[in-house]
């Protein structure tokens, strides 16, 4: 206020006061007195002048409340009021800044606003909204699982309104209006108290007061301010689905909304965009002509309601009744939940449509847009003129009016208007009448029956419209609003939409004048024809025929690159390099979002009118063929009928590949990106014309994912999943979001059966729904979980699959039963659980689908996947007929054990019922939907109980959910690859290889690698302290017990490992099914290790007796040697300054004594194994010697063993040529797998036999050849008794072992020649010529004889120390290369990886050749040259070190020896035999070092107190000499059995062996006895092997893993005799039947580089050609060996 004007109305409240102050001055009046002065002041309305001389005290207190009393009750919860009255004047700065004069309103209006600016204040707070009107609601976190989105209650807490609000509008429930609040019985008492306290007339302003603040509490908040403040609060993209909810709701929309506090009114266009409306009208004809349009863009005529004043009857109600009576379109005073405070609606228009629904009923002919003006029109002017402008009638609503009323003028300006008007009076009964012609109508309200009202506003309303329509007026179109001046559009203010909008306008006007049936040709081109022919290709390549199968391969492949190729040059159109580049912006996500969106709608327009025609024609053409294909079966077709019908049958053919060519989305943009990004990937370079590298395209995928956009798994035009971009796509969003866990829930039911539909309701998902677009392929979308859930749920986000449905007719108007299948055992292998959606009750319709989906639940049972299953029944007339249900489900029940019958013959397995193939729950896993509709379409609201099913189908599924721990993204990936690897090669069951579960195996399998070396370490170091032990008799048994006891630490180690393995691994649930087996190996590993370990030391322990004699020989010389040195030393006491004399009388000494030690003991003379070996055969086969001038052959290298056999007469191998193409050498590929199995074992055990003689320590003896010759004969002549179909010659025995002594020859030296030094008196005494020498000088020099003793002790300790050194070291070098080597630090599969690496850069042929033949000698001599190579370059940081730290710790045991003898001599008062008894048993656990050493030494005079320091002073000189002889080369010679190439290859080849029966491959199992099938990750080109086609010389070049693919491809087997189909190769036989070969049509460039790169070599070898049908193929010779070397890579 001015002060002028405050000054006055001051003036006039105060001069009444006065009055009463004079009349009456008692405490009474002065109280009474202050009411009044708080009454003057603002919020108040001021004072009128009362005319009353001298009124009392009580007349003039309610004459001002009766001013007042209004204000009173509007403004109580008001900040001031309470202050005021209680400090009278001193709240006087109340209002003080609150300015009337300058607003143009009145004092009255400008606190009406405040009080109403005030009012919406508390409603957003009272929502606890108030925070949202800046920091907005987002759809993304409506869409996530939260504990709350799974809750469904009819009444909820106040501030729990909103979220209840929209989650029940997510779910398409109306009833999201009629919500409830709870009140709570505390506030009822406080209430009611408080009014109890109040009874006394003194306190009636406190009563009033209070009555009011009762009933502003108790009013519940308004069923549409809520709607409107979640509105108001929302981001764009739930602002458009709020709407889009409403709309399917058939509730009306938001046209203008009014800002709460500002009152600028918007225009939210963009909210409508993704709404369309169908109807169907009569045509001129009077045929049904079905229209689909958007509504922004649909012209339709538009009546307008609105009010003047205060009017009794309610507007929206009338309008309900025009449009649906059954339904609350538009909401009214008269709803459930309505109240009497509603801040949020006025000025709001809302907009609904009526679409008629072709029937003789509709209320209307066509769509009719219906607006209501909320509010009074009056005070809304700007609204009022855009709705009268646009509108084709006008329909007001007037209460009595005067003529001065200022409302009047309006009435009057739109009776004058040329436009339709209906007045409706409130207080007026008469019936409809119409003014002189004119489109003027007047209907009365008051007293009158509403049907009757309604009726005859109908009537008026579609003669209004028939006027209108006749002229061609007054069409509105919705989003032609945004044309107005002085409103806000939403589109146009929001910069990122409006942008967003031109960039997508511009694409489109690429497309302009052009025919959408050739739109994708030109703009799409890689994903057309070309896509079609390449899925085309890799299904044939899959699924090979033909007799030259590689060929045909080769060729296949060449094509798909050529296809490839030809994607990669088509030019990427000006459309397709707009929306890349736009889509790649460094945008902020959701600006990427509103671009798609935005696309989406305009593409949806553009395409919207041809697909609806051409659809109609589909359906129209379908009918009638249809129609006459029945007629054809009953015979009542003609002739020129039946020709009819084919011509039909053709267009229908063309009509749909126009629809196929017509439809065009955002998801073909997509599909079209995909395949540049393959096409980019197979010729690996850029695409022309894109501005940044292809390999960034999948991060666009993967960005629209994670905003919620579904992306297309697979092609349903194609019927193809693009597995390269779909790896890409997860690799990408493994990357963005880390790799989560998903929840896979997939979706299967028949066309239009309303999957999307629920699933949209169910998740706010973005899947096609309408009849134009359905589903087709599959696609996949993330639903995110909530922090809060995470726990709960286990996983991170639910990918849900879509799919199209089953049984529909395909486009070319066909059934494909078989794409069914594919596509329902691909989903159904994805998810974790499939939802199978059935439309309608009778089981018999939908007996297609229930095979489909039966035949795909055994597919999975079949290769160990176990997914579950809910059946949902839609469209179920009455759902809670609980009879009629249990008879539903029995009925199903019955049809799902028919159908596993059915399917189980087809898949070839027993199965009787449903519950033989899945866990299945009738009870709870069937589920029945009421119809979606609550009444007929188009104006049908959906119905309640259907949104109920949905919330509690939801509620089941989480539930079943939280059970599950999901799956990871990267194991997502590769069950998808699975999946469509499997499919492609038809037979899914026998293709199908679980990606996850091989991979999870191979870690299983690298753990158990560390188990077992961690058992074998730990056994080997107690073996080797149990083995000093023994040599110095220590101990002279061994008990299996105490080495159990020994190793008992490192097993329950190990048993810990194992169990947190498998309980706490990621993939838990997959290792259960192997932990089992693998404790119990583990187990048995253990019982073997000491079961061996306890052999070995058995051993040891016998050969110590059988060498006592060696050794006390070699013992007693080296001793007498010492005494007789110190014999002469005393007589060369006086020269001993002279050390030439002395070096010569030494010499000479030493001459003399060491003749007589070999004229006693002979030298030991070197051995000629292969000497030996002649001498021995020929002995044995005297009738014919052996020729020493003829070379034997290597029976580990010869390609064949055709020349070493003799076919048994019975055999009957020879036999008649097949027609059909089989492989097959002069012995078949059985015999010849028998034989080198034969020979490998041989091998193997003969090596045993040779490490049990323990060379090294007993001396070589020619009984060790004469076992080996005699083990090699058993088994030959034992493997002939068998039923094999052949016999050896002598040959074969004789080649045999010459080979394996060839091979073993080295060991035999090696052993020898340690032997030999360790026993040779010639070379041992020798080398400890220098030894006597020192200790000689110093007996000379008169050295006292504690150091002289100290001296021989630190020689006698040389020996022991240098080789516990050599043995530990080699120890920790294996566990050292276990860890580092790159080679070694894995599992079986990775030691090979390296093998065929090393192989392809070493290029060696004969090393290929024993890697094939001999796998396991390869294995052996690989890890050899691993570890020899690893000693040389690791030596100086490695090895030496490791020695030397070795040393040092054998140092500190022995100074430690030495001192707590010396104490312990001390404290028994003992000599010094108790010393060295003491001081070797206390390292006889870590040196082979015993008192017996010391026989024959004098040790008289001995200071045992001065003994351990001698012992300290000399060490380190005998430590330092020692090491000082370490060298690489040095250092494997001194190597004994436990060398580290021995350790690991006792460790790696503990593993499976066996072959593969064709092209020779090794299993790649660790465990040597492995449960299961033998497997390899991939097979070789049989001619590698030999293989040959039969009764040829040409090599084959089949690849096992292509030959089981087939259809008509034989081999023939030995063991059955007959041909047998190679998809069926486990019935060629024993040595088959325990294979699993997978289908794989991998290019494996290995292999195929190997063959052509050894083309003549191996043609050399095998005496075989690659010719005719057997000529290598062009496109294998493209392959490099850097292209051989990547697919290792990538395949191991």
């Amino acid at each position: 206020m001015d002060s002028t004007e405050n000054t006055e109305k001051g003036a006039t409240g105060n001069s009444i006061t006065e009055k009463i102050v004079e009349s009456e001055t008692n405490d009474s009046v002065k109280h009474l007195s202050m009411v009044l002065l708080g009454l003057q002041r603002a919020p108040f309305e001021p004072l009128q002048p009362v005319e009353l001389k001298a009124p009392s005290l009580k007349m003039a207190l309610f004459t001002a409340l009766t001013k007042s009393i209004k204000r009173v009750r509007d403004l109580q919860a008001s900040s001031g009021s309470d202050t005021c009255l209680e400090s009278g004047p001193e709240c006087s700065h109340v209002g003080e800044n609150m300015n009337f004069g300058t607003t143009g309103v009145s004092p009255g209006q400008e606190l009406q606003q405040e009080k109403t600016r005030r009012e919406k204040r508390e409603l957003f707070q009272r929502l606890h909204l108030e925070g949202k009107l800046q920091n907005k609601l987002k759809r993304k976190d409506l869409l996530q699982i939260t504990a709350a989105s799974l809750q469904s209650h009819e009444s909820c807490a106040e501030e729990e309104l909103f979220q209840t609000f929209l989650r029940k509008l997510l779910l398409m429930d109306y009833r999201a209006r009629y919500i409830k609040t709870k009140e709570t019985t505390e506030q009822e008492h406080t209430i009611q108290k408080d009014n109890d306290s109040y009874d006394d007339e003194g306190d009636f302003f406190n009563i009033m007061s209070l009555a009011n603040e009762e009933t502003s509490k108790s009013d519940p908040v308004h069923p549409m301010d809520i709607q409107m403040a979640v509105f108001h609060c929302a981001d764009s993209f739930l602002k458009q689905l709020m709407v889009t909810k409403l709309s399917q709701c058939q509730y009306a929309l938001p046209l203008l909304v009014p800002d709460p506090f500002t009152q600028h009114i918007e225009f939210p266009l963009w909210t409508f965009r993704q709404i369309n409306k169908s109807w169907k009208t009569f045509g001129y004809k009077g045929e049904i002509i079905s229209k689909v349009q958007p509504v922004c863009k649909a012209e339709t005529p538009m009546v307008c309601f609105f009010r003047f004043g205060s009017v009794s009857s309610s507007k929206s109600q009338l309008m309900n009744s025009l449009i649906n009576e059954k339904h609350n379109t538009f909401f009214h005073r008269n709803c459930p939940g309505s109240s009497r405070t509603r801040v949020l609606m006025d000025g709001v228009v809302e907009i609904a449509w009526y679409c008629p629904s072709g029937k003789n009923t509709d209320k209307c002919n066509d769509c009719v847009a219906f607006c209501n003006l909320h509010g009074d029109a009056g005070d809304h002017e700007k609204q009022l003129e855009i709705l009268t402008e646009m509108s084709s009638v006008n329909v007001v609503i007037l209460p009595q009016l005067n003529r001065d009323d200022k409302n009047m003028t309006k009435v009057e300006k739109l009776y004058k208007d040329s436009k339709p008007l209906i007045c409706l009076f409130a207080e007026d009964k008469s019936a409809v009448i119409q003014t002189n012609k004119t489109k003027k109508y007047k209907i009365g309200l008051k007293d009158r029956n509403q049907s009757d009202v309604s009726e005859e506003l109908r009537r008026a309303i579609n003669d209004c419209l028939s006027i209108s329509s006749s002229e061609s007026t007054f069409i509105f179109r919705l989003q032609d609003v945004s044309k107005h001046s002085d409103i806000r559009v939403d589109e146009d203010d929001d910069e990122d939409c409006r942008m967003a909008k031109e960039a997508a306008q511009q694409m489109m006007r690429l497309l302009e004048n052009k025919d959408l049936t050739k739109i994708k040709e030109s703009f799409l081109p890689c994903q057309g024809k070309l896509w079609h022919q390449w899925s085309q290709k890799n299904k044939e390549l899959h699924r090979p025929e033909g007799n030259n199968l590689e060929t045909e391969t080769s060729k296949k492949q060449q094509e798909m690159k050529e296809i490839r190729e030809q994607q990669h040059e088509s030019v990427l159109s000006d459309f397709m390099k707009y929306f890349i580049n736009e889509i790649n912006k460094k945008y902020a996500a959701n600006k990427k979002t509103v671009f798609l969106k935005w696309l989406g709608i305009l593409m949806d327009e553009y395409t919207s009118n041809d697909l609806s025609a051409l659809h109609h024609s589909y359906y129209k053409k379908w009918s009638t063929v249809l129609n006459m294909k029945e007629r054809n079966k009953s015979d009542q077709l003609k002739t020129d009928q039946r020709e009819q019908l084919k011509c039909d049958q053709t267009e229908l053919e063309r009509i749909s590949k126009e629809l196929q060519d017509a439809t065009f989305g955002v998801e073909h943009i997509l599909r079209e990106i995909a395949q540049i990004y393959e096409s980019c990937s197979s010729v690996k370079k850029n695409k022309k014309g894109l501005q940044f590298d292809f390999s960034s395209l999948p991060s666009l995928a993967a960005e629209m994912m994670i905003s919620g956009f579904p992306l297309e798994l697979m092609d349903g035009d194609a019927a193809h999943v693009p597995l390269i971009w779909i790896s890409a796509v997860l690799d990408e969003l493994i990357r963005k979001l880390g790799d989560q866990r998903v929840f896979v829930l997939s979706v299967l039911g028949v066309q239009s059966s309303g999957k999307s539909t629920m699933l949209n309701a169910m998740f706010g998902l973005q899947f096609a729904v309408s009849a134009g677009r359905c589903t087709r392929g599959a696609f996949m979308q993330l639903v995110r979980v909530s922090e809060e859930m995470k726990a709960q749920l286990k996983f991170d986000y639910i990918l849900v699959v879509d799919t199209e449905g089953l049984r529909a007719l395909e486009l070319a108007g066909r059934s494909t039963r078989h794409h069914d299948n594919e596509l329902a055992t691909f989903v159904v292998g994805l998810g974790h659980l499939t939802l199978i959606n059935i439309f309608g009750e009778n089981p018999s319709e939908m007996q297609d689908t229930l095979q489909i989906v039966v035949q795909a639940f055994l597919r999975m049972k079949k290769v160990n996947l176990n997914p579950s299953c809910m059946f949902v029944h839609q469209n179920v007339s009455d759902v809670t007929a609980g009879e009629k249900n249990m008879e539903g489900r029995r009925k199903l029940l019955e049809k799902l054990d028919e159908m596993t019958k059915l399917a189980a013959k087809d898949e070839v397995c027993d199965a009787e019922s449903f519950s033989d193939v899945i866990a299945f729950d009738v009870e709870n896993d069937v589920k029945y939907f009421a119809q979606l509709w609550e009444g007929s379409p188009p104006m049908a609201p959906p119905n309640p109980n259907y949104c109920e099913n949905v919330q509690e189908l939801k509620k089941t599924i989480l539930k079943q959910a939280s059970t599950s721990d999901g799956m990871m993204l990267t194991h997502l990936k590769e069950r998808i690859q699975d999946l469509w690897e499997a499919l492609l090669n038809e037979r899914f069951v026998f293709s199908f290889r679980n990606s996850l579960e091989i991979s999870t195996y191979r870690r299983l399998e690298t753990e158990y690698s560390k188990w077992t070396w961690s058992l074998r370490s730990a056994m080997l170091e107690i073996e080797n302290k149990l083995q000093n032990k023994i040599e110095n008799e220590t101990i002279h048994e061994v008990d299996e017990a105490h080495l159990q006891r020994e190793l008992k630490e490192k097993s329950e180690e190990v048993k810990k490992s194992m169990t947190k393995f498998f309980e706490k691994d990621k993939e838990k649930e997959i290792l259960i099914q192997w932990k089992a087996s693998f404790e119990i190996k583990i187990k048995e590993l253990q019982e073997n290790i000491v079961r061996e370990s306890k052999r070995k030391l058995n051993e040891i322990l016998q050969q110590r007796d059988l060498k006592k004699e060696i050794d006390a020989q070699r013992t007693h010389h080296e001793n007498t040697l010492f005494e007789k040195s110190k014999e002469l030393a005393l007589k060369l006491k006086d020269k001993a300054n002279d050390e030439t004399t002395l070096k010569k009388e030494f010499d000479s000494f030493w001459e003399q004594h060491v003749k007589k030690i070999i004229r006693d003991t002979p030298p030991i003379k070197d051995i000629d194994i292969l000497r030996d070996v002649k001498q021995l055969l020929s002995d044995i086969n005297k009738s014919a010697p052996v020729d020493s001038s003829k070379d034997s052959r290597d029976v580990f290298s010869v390609p064949n063993y055709s020349n070493y056999v003799q076919l048994k007469k019975s055999s009957g191998l020879i036999k008649k040529a097949f027609t059909t193409l089989k492989i097959c050498n002069a012995l078949s590929q059985e015999d010849e797998a028998q034989i080198r199995t034969l020979i490998t074992d041989i091998d193997q055990q003969t090596v045993k036999i040779i490490k049990s003689h323990n060379i090294a320590k007993m001396g070589y003896n020619i009984s060790c050849i004469q076992e080996l010759i005699d083990y090699i004969k058993a088994r030959i002549l034992d493997h002939q008794e068998k039923t094999v179909k052949y016999v050896f010659k002598n040959e074969f025995f004789m080649d045999l072992v010459f080979s394996i002594c060839k091979r073993a020859n080295k060991t035999f030296t090696d052993q020898h020649r340690l032997f030999r030094e360790a026993n040779d008196p010639v070379l041992y005494v020798e080398m400890k010529r220098g030894e006597y020498y020192s200790i000689f000088q110093k007996y000379c020099k008169g050295a006292t004889s504690v150091v002289i003793f100290g001296e021989i002790i630190c020689q006698k300790l040389k020996e022991p120390i240098e080789q516990s050194v050599y043995k530990n070291t080699a120890r920790d070098l294996a566990d050292e290369m276990r860890t580092n080597c790159e080679s070694l630090n894995g599992n079986r599969s990775n030691l090979e990886k390296h093998i065929l690496k090393t192989l392809a850069e070493e290029g060696n042929f004969d090393k290929y050749i024993n890697y094939i033949h001999n796998p396991k000698d390869h294995f052996r001599s690989f890890i050899r040259d691993e570890v020899s190579q690893y000693i040389t370059d690791k030596f100086s940081v490695s090895v030496l070190p490791k020695m030397k730290e070795n040393m040092k710790l054998l140092q500190q045991k022995i100074m430690k020896a030495a001192h707590e003898s010396t104490e312990h001599v001390k404290v028994n008062s003992a000599d010094v035999d108790l010393w060295l008894k003491c001081f070797t048993q206390k390292l006889s656990d870590v040196l082979i070092f015993s008192i017996k050493d010391f026989s024959g030494v004098s040790r008289d005079d001995v200071d045992i107190k001065l003994l351990e320091d001698v012992i300290r002073k000399e060490l380190p000189s005998l430590i330092s000499d020692i090491s000082s002889k370490f060298t690489s080369k040095t250092f494997p010679r001194k190597l004994d059995k436990d060398r580290p190439d021995e350790l690991l290859i006792d460790h790696f080849c503990q593993c499976c062996w066996v072959q593969c029966p064709f092209c020779g491959a090794t299993c790649t199992s660790t465990i040597e006895d492995h449960d299961g099938d033998h497997s390899v990750r991939f097979h070789r080109v049989g001619a590698l092997n030999g293989s040959i086609y039969k009764d040829t010389e040409i090599f084959s070049l089949l690849i096992c893993t292509t030959a089981v693919a087939t259809n008509d491809q034989y081999f023939y087997s030995s063991s059955s005799d007959k041909d047998v189909l190679f998809r069926e190769y486990r019935k060629g036989g024993p040595d088959l039947a325990n294979w699993s070969i997978t289908p794989d049509t991998s290019e494996l460039p290995y292999w195929k580089w190997l063959v052509c790169k050894f083309e003549k070599t191996l043609e050399g070898y095998y005496k075989y050609k690659f010719e005719s049908y057997g000529k290598i193929p062009d496109g294998w010779k493209n392959y490099t060996k850097q292209d051989a070397l990547k697919s290792l890579d990538e395949n191991f």
